[in-house]
């Protein structure tokens, strides 16, 4: 590293401040090129890390180190993407992003108060899990070129020369990544509208009232668990509100005493249960219309330990 502690006074590295705050952007973009808080910490670490180990003239020779940081790190969440499709098919049951650590609690759709990763990743639609969840089904270079493009607006001159493609073959990644999205997603029901469902899915949940339940499920919803081999979580995705309902109700029986916590699971209303102040799962929901159509269930206690850390604060 160039910067060493040493006794005396000593000028301050003008170029210190300029590279260290664009730590939040990098931040940023990496949890979304990687769906995992914990890796992309790992990636921008991995990235300063390069940067000081160059010497001072050549850190000098560069003349937007902001650039510089950011093809660094998207080359390193290229490279992890490809990778990670391998650890993926040996992951045990469904594996579901990383959900962001936030002990925020929603008031009718409204975040209560300030969101908890270090106040590091910025809440919009690009970080909730449905956006997520399809960003997975993504190739590494479709996900790449249409998180630079599209989410952190970046010319796909700019995009060509971080993925090593040329421009028009990047806004053709962007264009298939786009269709991707309009093809999974529909149109969120307004924050109260969901805030409410989420709620009333709750106290159904609390009573153990399976009629209160289906009814609040869309007769195709489908359950995510991803428990990662380490907890009890179905291995396979649950289809049909009813079906869902009698797992979740079956879950309420096997651990009587959890506590159900309404809190702000990537920028949206979702639910964390608690086991003895142990966060045991983060629940995520897709409510595009009148009803609950999707719900992701992270179970996974290495995914979770965040959450728990975060709540005794």
């Amino acid at each position: 590293m160039t910067t060493q502690s040493e006794p005396g006074p000593r000028r301050p590295d003008p170029s210190l401040n300029a590279i260290m705050s664009e730590r939040r952007q990098l931040i940023n973009l990496t949890y979304r090129l990687l769906g995992s808080l914990a890796d992309a910490e790992d990636v921008v670490q991995e990235t300063y890390a390069r940067w000081y180990a160059m010497s001072q003239q050549r850190q000098e020779a560069i003349g937007s180190p902001g650039a510089w940081l950011t093809t660094v790190a998207s080359r390193i969440c290229l490279d992890l993407l490809g990778s990670a499709r391998a650890r993926r098919e040996r992951y045990v049951g469904e594996w579901i992003p990383e959900p962001l650590p936030d002990r925020t609690e929603w008031i009718n759709g409204r975040s209560g108060g300030m969101a908890d990763p270090a106040d590091s990743v910025t809440l919009d639609e690009s970080i909730n899990m449905a956006f997520l969840v399809v960003l997975e089904s993504m190739t590494p270079a479709e996900r790449v070129a249409f998180i630079l493009h599209d989410v952190f607006r970046y010319s796909f001159a700019e995009v060509a020369e971080i993925v090593g493609r040329t421009p028009a073959a990047c806004r053709q990644l962007a264009s298939s990544a786009r269709r991707r999205i309009r093809a999974s997603q529909a149109p969120a029901a307004p924050a109260a509208r969901q805030a409410g469902l989420v709620r009333d899915f709750k106290q159904a949940w609390e009573a153990k009232d399976i009629d209160a339940l289906v009814g609040l499920l869309d007769p195709g919803a489908t359950m995510i668990a991803d428990g990662g081999g380490l907890v009890g979580a179905v291995l396979r995705p649950l289809e049909g509100g009813e079906q869902i309902a009698r797992y979740i109700l079956a879950l309420a029986d096997r651990a009587p005493d959890l506590t159900i916590l309404e809190r702000t699971v990537n920028g949206q209303p979702g639910l964390v249960a608690q086991h003895d102040g142990v966060t045991v799962t983060v629940a995520a929901f897709d409510v595009p219309g009148d009803r609950i159509k999707r719900i992701w269930a992270v179970r996974n206690p290495e995914k979770l330990w965040p959450w728990t850390v975060g709540s005794q604060h």
